[in-house]
């Protein structure tokens, strides 16, 4: 045999182990996902299941640009550091052509860093610190979830009508606890002078020694506290409080609180009147909103919970993203978020040129124990276009960093 015809041989072969190659290896949108799944799987478990719903209907429909998604998840132990090496693994190993997802501040806030080291997309769905999109926020990082300002922006209004004058608060000490207080006291205090904070109580996450804070809160004698506690924190914290009388004749305000990761294992201990963030998933009769609905519960015979959304939506931004990009280079992908628009189960929402955050919002109401199980009731959804920082203030924030 000539060596002619060894160098047709290997290239005819080459060509036929091209053509055996399954068109889905040949042809994927790889979305890389980072996450605290084994730390607070309440709200991640619904998430996950969010996202593997919008991934199934998107390849229903052929894909993104005639390509099929297929999502990839890494745990980060709730730990920094961890999020970083698995976040690193997904686009040297798994050579990813997104980057999505993170649960807490902290591991949120070094991903985007590491997004911003590496120059490649990353969109945040959860992380809720102002750092994530305005101080600290960067060119390559875009967030979903509306953040602690605008979360605060929400309540505000709400705690103003109180007309009470000493506050306590009592947050998780880590950067999502200490922005969400930092933005409601600033807006509180701007809307009215005249409050006082009289204590702040701020255990670590997920080691809150409920019965020390509920004394301490006690002893201030506030006329009202502003809880930014959640998961088996908030649950402790509110047993606690039972027990103790802290919440008689003394209205809380609490961020989060409505969501049924959380609100549900309260069942019969869940406090009355309380003024929250959440998601009464029961009584929204959207057309949007009922059809995915009707798709979650077909397809995992149960209810979704406010992860179940933004994991949804999360990887609907992603898909929309690309698909406006025409394509998955980061220069393209990071144009084509600003000022995207995306179908969402709470409407469209679009994602702000000007800081890379997007316009969800979040319904306020209030909780009720409803013979033995926590609902919300008397709730609005608040857009979250009308709850943001102006460009102006948005630019004076990340030239301050």
């Amino acid at each position: 045999m000539s060596p002619l015809r060894h160098v047709f041989s290997a290239a005819a072969l080459a060509s036929l182990a091209t053509a055996l190659v399954p068109a889905h290896a040949q042809g994927v949108i790889k979305i890389g996902e980072v996450n605290s799944y084994k730390a607070q799987p309440a709200f991640l478990e619904p998430y996950k299941k969010g996202m593997e719903l919008a991934v199934e209907e998107i390849n229903a429909k052929g894909g993104v640009n005639g390509k099929k998604v297929e999502l990839i998840t890494r745990d980060d132990n709730a730990n920094p550091g961890d999020a970083v090496r698995v976040a690193e693994e997904l686009v040297a190993r798994e050579k990813i052509d997104v980057l999505t997802g993170t649960f807490l501040s902290n591991t949120g806030l070094a991903v985007a860093d590491f997004a911003k080291q590496k120059k490649i997309f990353f969109l945040a769905g959860e992380p809720l610190t102002d750092r994530m999109t305005w101080q600290g926020g960067n060119e390559y990082t875009f967030r979903l979830r509306p953040g602690t300002y605008m979360q605060a922006a929400m309540l505000v209004p709400e705690a103003v009508k109180l007309k009470k004058k000493r506050w306590a608060v009592v947050y998780p000490n880590y950067e999502y606890g200490q922005s969400a207080v930092a933005a409601f006291k600033a807006l509180l205090k701007a809307a009215q002078p005249d409050v006082e904070f009289v204590a702040e109580q701020a255990p670590p996450l997920g080691k809150v020694d409920a019965g020390a804070v509920v004394q301490a809160l006690a002893d201030a004698k506030p006329d009202a506290i502003f809880n930014v506690l959640f998961a088996a924190d908030l649950s402790k914290f509110v047993r606690e409080g039972n027990t103790r009388g802290l919440f008689k004749d003394r209205t809380v305000v609490s961020v989060l609180t409505g969501e049924p990761e959380y609100l549900d294992p309260l069942k019969d201990e869940t406090p009355n009147g309380w003024i929250v963030t959440g998601y009464p998933w029961y009584g929204i009769q959207t057309p949007e909103h009922k059809a995915f609905f009707l798709a979650y519960h077909e397809k995992y015979k149960d209810y979704p919970r406010l992860g179940s959304v933004v994991g949804y939506s999360m990887i609907k931004s992603v898909a929309a993203g690309i698909a406006k990009a025409k394509g998955t280079e980061t220069p393209k992908l990071v144009a084509a978020f600003k000022g995207l628009q995306v179908d969402t189960p709470f409407g469209k929402i679009s994602y702000r040129a000007e800081d890379h955050q997007s316009t969800m919002g979040a319904f306020v109401g209030k909780t009720k124990n409803d013979n033995g199980k926590g609902v919300m009731v008397d709730y609005t959804y608040f857009d979250g276009a009308k709850f943001q920082p102006t460009a102006a203030d948005v630019k004076k924030s990340r030239a301050a960093d």
